[in-house]
């Protein structure tokens, strides 16, 4: 049974509201329609201002106010998020005083640091926190966990709110780790809520280095509250090799691209 252009359309929709991004021979496998269909749908998402084509694809590019729960958010995903949080907790060093956000991505770092001492970490992650008490009674690493506090979003599993962001604006760390919703040339990183948006904005004014983590979905896209111009960032990590658009804006910056093998 064949499916009409509008229900493959609602399909892809609903697909990047998720991940951010759809791939044409993903799709094309999905529907069972050739590939130049699949383009044709996207270019007519396009026209509408629902959906930006890139090559292989397309991304979300109407801005919205809305991130799915953590939870779920947890499982989109994984194997990216994961080699990603590898990759960025090789850049945490013995004795670093370091900030970790509520992304989900962040929480795979988290897991991954080990084998460092005397590590001072702040997060208003509540599922990061969990994870570091568990490595830290392990021994997986030495130090202290500082959990910044706030209003609790029991959704996202997050602190934040004007108490947590006063707090935040006592400390200097390090290096700030920032996963985020979408991230740009243009307008560099943004989030979808304003209070953990506010959260991690603090974290970014109180580090000496800041380190984007975003897997290829986030790439191109811009979430509803910015956090960051690309000028106040200094590495991002990413499952994805460095874009050829992104090259000069990067340099300009001096910002390095790290890909997560």
């Amino acid at each position: 049974m064949s499916i009409s252009s509008e229900e493959r359309k609602r399909v892809i929709m609903e697909q990047l509201k998720l991940e951010g991004q759809v791939k044409v021979p993903d799709l094309s496998q999905l529907f069972t329609v050739s590939e130049e269909t699949v383009r044709r749908d996207l270019v007519l998402l396009e026209k509408d201002g629902l959906a930006k084509r890139v090559y292989g694809g397309a991304v979300l590019t109407k801005l919205t106010s809305y991130e799915p729960p953590y939870l779920q958010r947890q499982q989109v995903r994984m194997e990216e998020k994961e080699r990603i949080g590898r990759a960025a907790a090789e850049l945490v060093e013995s004795g670093d005083t370091i900030a970790v956000d509520i992304g989900t991505t962040t929480l795979e770092m988290a897991k991954a640091i080990a084998g460092r001492e005397r590590l001072t970490i702040l997060t208003n992650s509540l599922a990061v926190a969990y994870h570091l008490m568990e490595s830290l009674n392990s021994g997986k690493f030495s130090g202290k966990i500082v959990v910044v506090g706030g209003e609790l979003n029991p959704e996202q599993q997050s602190m934040s709110g004007p108490m947590g962001e006063s707090m935040l604006s006592q400390f200097r760390v390090d290096k700030a780790f920032i996963s985020v919703g979408g991230i740009s040339p243009e307008r560099g990183i943004s989030d979808y809520d304003i209070n953990e948006t506010g959260m991690s904005r603090r974290m970014v004014d109180a580090a000496s280095r800041t380190i984007v983590l975003a897997d290829e979905s986030k790439l191109g896209k811009e979430a509803f509250v910015e956090i960051a111009p690309l000028a106040k960032l200094h590495i991002i990590v990413s499952n994805t090799p460095l874009p050829k658009e992104w090259i000069q804006p990067l340099r300009s910056q001096h910002i390095q691209w790290i890909e997560a093998n």
